[in-house]
This record gives structure tokens, sequence and C-alpha cells, in this order.
């Protein structure tokens, strides 16, 4: 099941890591905001059932949809004219993790067209998606080990990222 979520697009967002600093001469980025904590009260719940604490994302409730390489002068055409534009995406609500990071599966449709209209592919590298949290240093295995757990006993699935036509939609107004 998918969940419909409504945004607003944010070309060139503030510089706020030092990774983002040290490529900000190359790396064109743009995301989808919203107004929600929707990644704080993932969070909330997995600490709550599995004591398990992930450290904030910095620009708050997210999806990157661009953070690429390009042409400088292609980004900016597009961020004239889609920056601050309303867009809908779609969130799976069954959280993914690696171990470290955890985040929730994205659908955003009129994202894949605004990277091909801007030369890019469909889909980003690391997939659309909204990110809960990652593990830090301290409590990196007890994340692994939740992750490992969660697989085990089927609290999260190994279901391959479906198409998003094949999904049921629920919009809540």
């Amino acid at each position: 099941m998918l969940l419909k979520i409504k945004g607003k697009i944010e070309f060139s967002p503030e510089d706020v890591t030092k990774k983002h600093k040290n490529q900000s001469s190359w790396k064109r980025v743009a995301m989808i905001r919203t107004d929600c904590d929707l990644d704080r009260y993932y969070a909330w719940f997995l600490k709550r059932r599995f004591n398990l604490d992930l450290n904030k994302n910095l620009r708050g409730t997210h999806v990157s949809f661009i953070s690429d390489k390009l042409e400088k002068n292609i980004f900016d055409q597009a961020s004239i004219f889609f920056n601050g534009k309303d867009i809908d995406f779609y969130i799976d609500t069954e959280p993914r993790s690696n171990g470290s990071h955890w985040w929730l599966r994205v659908y955003c449709p009129d994202a894949e067209i605004i990277r091909e209209s801007m030369g890019l592919t469909k889909e980003p590298y690391y997939g659309f998606h909204l990110t809960i949290g990652h593990a830090n240093d301290r409590n990196i295995e007890h994340s692994k080990y939740i992750l490992n757990q969660c697989k085990k006993f089927e609290l999260i699935s190994n279901e391959k990222r479906k198409p998003f036509e094949e999904h049921e939609i629920k919009e809540y107004f």
C-alpha cells in the first residue's frame, strides 16, 4: 500500500553538511520538502518497539530527487520553472534498512519526468526514498541486529520494489 503525500519542490537547498559543501561546486541538488514529521514518526516507532535510536535528518522530512553532476545552465533553467511548485509523491509504508540507514521507499512519477527532462535517468542511483534516520557508531550493531530479526520474523519483507502501477494507493485529506 502507498500513501499519497503532497510536498514542495526546492532546488539548491542550503548546504547543511560538510559533504554537501565540498561537492556544491559540481553537484546539483533538488528535493521535495514536506511540512510533516513522517521521518520522526517512524523513528519513534523504531525506538519504542526496538529501542533503536536513530540520528535525525539534518534537512527534516524530504525526498531528494536530484543529487547529480549536471550542467549548471540546465539545472538553473529547471529551477526557474519547477522551484516552489507543489508535487505529489507516494510512500511505501514498510520501513527498509541496510543495517545502518533506515528509509521508506518513495514513488514520484512527476519527479521522474523532471529528471528525464533534464537529461538524467528516470530514477536516481539510490532510488527515491524518504530517510527515517541512521545509526551512529554507538548503536550500529544494534541496528544491524534489529534488521536481521525483522527479516527473520518477517516483520520486514525481502520483497523487491514493485512497479508503481501495481500498488494500492490511499489518499488522506
